[in-house]
């Protein structure tokens, strides 16, 4: 009887392992046939793909699931109050979440959360609305476990028309196409056209994966299944053969804030692509230049002179891609340690008021302090007053104390 039930799991296993091969090889990525998926690199790099898929990259957005959704949704603090006859209410509605909007205790508007942004620090989401997704008007804050406003969004009055356009999905995801549309010409003719700001659902790729970064993977994934023992990189640009530049460009596609002239769609960005053929910033990276600490860390650290006088500091350097930045400082302090062996000079204020070990061990936290964006702002319910969104600086300095 043993026996009958352990070939009976044998089969049942391979059966399912056939099926799972049969829907890989009909596999068709939104980005065309050169692309494999991310679920391909499980096969054979396990350890990255097992820390990517927990990191911030990865879940740059996702279908907005509950297992998705930060914040509670059974507790007083997930109702925002516009006026004393105006609220807006996040309710779990069967197994969709929404914001629904309530006037003199009426519900007047449901928009659903369709999409969420952002898993690490704070999560904005937004909503599918005539092939444009719209930004809902309270997001959830991780430094205040709670719901406030989302950036830039009124106190006053809720707002539901902030539209979240397809560039803006060019740093939170790895793919989104147009929709091509019927459009009526001047002679009553109906013709088909590409509309930039109408995003085809079923091309949307969430969150960073692996493929763009590494690029399209599909020869590659092909060519070691079949070849395992070879052990030098088939069909895909390798990191390790980038120059400083090109691995700077990989990281500045979405790291180097947004304020530039486009040239090119980032979703067509390549490794080893050069960023200036795709994007051209308008300011000059320089001492005196002033950037906001969301989403200009490549910037940040351009200007700093850890980075100016050496020859191979990168991004890398520093940061593992496939996983969220580390919580131990000490590790950091590490690394700063490996070129500032000698010649380390704090001042005598300084020398008194921190202890060695703090000093030998926590680099980050006097070179690298915490700051407010200005660009990322919220309030609280019932309140007027701006909270600020910190983030560490990348720029690596020295700060006057305080």
């Amino acid at each position: 009887m043993k026996k009958i039930r352990l070939l009976f799991a044998v089969v049942t296993l391979l059966t399912f392992l056939s099926a799972c091969k049969n829907e890989d090889d009909n596999y068709i990525d939104p980005r065309g046939t050169d692309y494999a998926g991310s679920e391909s690199c499980f096969q054979c790099h396990q350890p990255q793909y097992a820390m990517a898929v927990k990191s911030s990259h990865f879940k740059a957005t996702a279908p907005a699931i509950p297992a998705n959704v930060l914040g509670a949704f059974d507790k007083a603090n997930h109702t925002f109050v516009y006026d004393k006859n105006t609220k807006l209410v996040i309710e779990k509605r069967n197994d969709s979440l929404y914001q629904v909007l309530y006037k003199n205790g009426k519900e007047v508007q449901a928009h659903r959360f369709d999409i969420v942004f952002g898993a690490k620090h704070a999560q904005t989401s937004v909503y599918w609305r005539d092939g444009n997704t719209f930004e809902l008007p309270v997001s959830y804050y991780k430094t205040i476990n709670g719901w406030a406003t989302s950036p830039g969004f009124p106190t006053d009055k809720p707002y539901f028309d902030r539209m979240v356009v397809k560039d803006c999905y060019a740093c939170h995801a790895s793919n989104a196409s147009s929709r091509s549309v019927q459009q009526n010409s001047a002679d009553k003719s109906s013709i088909s056209m590409d509309v930039e700001d109408v995003i085809d659902p079923k091309t949307l790729v969430y969150g960073i994966d692996c493929e763009r970064c590494h690029g399209p993977a599909k020869k590659h994934a092909e060519f070691h299944l079949k070849n395992p023992n070879v052990k030098v990189a088939n069909s895909i640009t390798s990191f390790k053969s980038l120059n400083r530049q090109q691995k700077l460009d990989a990281c500045a596609l979405c790291h180097a804030g947004n304020d530039g002239m486009k040239l090119k769609s980032r979703f067509d960005f390549k490794p080893g692509n050069n960023l200036s053929d795709f994007y051209r910033s308008t300011r000059n990276v320089t001492d005196t230049a002033t950037f906001d600490v969301h989403g200009n860390q490549f910037r940040l650290m351009a200007q700093s002179k850890c980075f100016i006088n050496s020859e191979k500091m990168d991004c890398i350097t520093c940061h593992n891609p496939h996983e969220n930045a580390s919580k131990n400082l000490a590790s950091y302090s590490k690394i700063c340690m490996s070129c500032h062996q000698s010649g380390i000079k704090h001042s005598d204020k300084t020398l008194k008021t921190m202890s060695g070990s703090l000093l030998a061990n926590n680099c980050v936290e006097c070179h690298m302090p915490k700051k407010s964006s200005g660009a990322i702002k919220f309030q609280l319910s019932n309140s007027k007053q701006l909270s600020n969104y910190i983030l560490r600086t990348h720029k690596i300095a020295v700060y006057p104390s305080k």
